[in-house]
């Protein structure tokens, strides 16, 4: 089964500072409340790997999941995949420039390898989308 969330979030800022967030995979995945650590890659700073921790049955420890950034035009749109033994994640960001700021529109694709894992995102992706705009206001200067 696969899970997909879209939502988007206005802000009364810069879109070049949204850019600066959202481009970045270490603010992404300090985001995250599930990525335990991150390491970015030394040599490819478009490649992250997330430790992440599940509260499911069959994951009793940290999972590695190995993030790419495939696709950036900037300043308007990121696209990252993440692939592990446990799930798959693609997450795209957009940018809008808008009257007064900008919108940024997120979609999330988790697709569960293992059982449970697509059932625990089916209940709380919604929320760590709630976590990355809580995340970007705070980095952003803005009220949460």
């Amino acid at each position: 089964m696969t899970v997909r969330v879209q939502r988007t979030f206005e802000f009364d800022a810069d879109p070049e500072r949204v850019w600066e967030f959202i481009a970045d995979p270490a603010k992404r995945a300090e985001a995250i409340s599930v990525v335990e650590e991150y390491e970015i890659d030394p040599h490819n700073e478009r490649k992250a790997k997330w430790h992440i921790k599940l509260p499911i049955p069959l994951l009793n420890s940290t999972v590695g999941v190995e993030t790419e950034d495939v696709t950036r035009e900037e300043p308007r749109y990121v696209k990252f995949t993440g692939k592990s033994r446990a799930l798959r994640v693609t997450g795209e960001h957009t940018i809008e420039e808008v009257a007064g700021g900008c919108k940024l529109h997120n979609e999330f694709v988790v697709d569960g390898r293992l059982p449970g894992v697509e059932k625990f995102f089916k209940r709380n992706l919604d929320r760590e989308l709630d976590n990355l705009e809580d995340a970007l206001r705070r980095d952003l200067g803005l009220t949460v």
